[in-house]
């Protein structure tokens, strides 16, 4: 697992949510973050913005509930953007 991607979203979650990063941990849940839903809405934009992904909506193979299962699914996408050509060089 990426460190930097995982220390980014901590970042994230930390700014967008008014919490302590000290509190966040990968097995943290946005739950026990006591994190409202439209925060985690906006963490999820600012994910998507930084990392210029794309989350998914409400798929099963993604978790977006827990802080490993964002740092996870922003690897994925990740490595699924490096795997993919630019327009025009395949």
């Amino acid at each position: 697992m990426s460190d930097n991607v995982a220390d980014t979203i901590f970042d994230i979650i930390a700014k967008e949510a008014n919490i302590d990063r000290g509190k966040i941990t990968l097995e943290s849940t946005l739950k026990d973050l006591e994190i409202q839903s439209l925060d985690a809405v906006q963490i999820l934009f600012e994910i998507e913005d930084h990392f210029k992904v794309t989350m998914p909506d409400r798929d099963p193979n993604f978790d977006t509930e827990s802080v490993k299962g964002l740092v996870d699914t922003v690897q994925k996408l990740l490595a699924a953007q490096a795997a993919t050509p630019p327009p025009g060089n395949g």
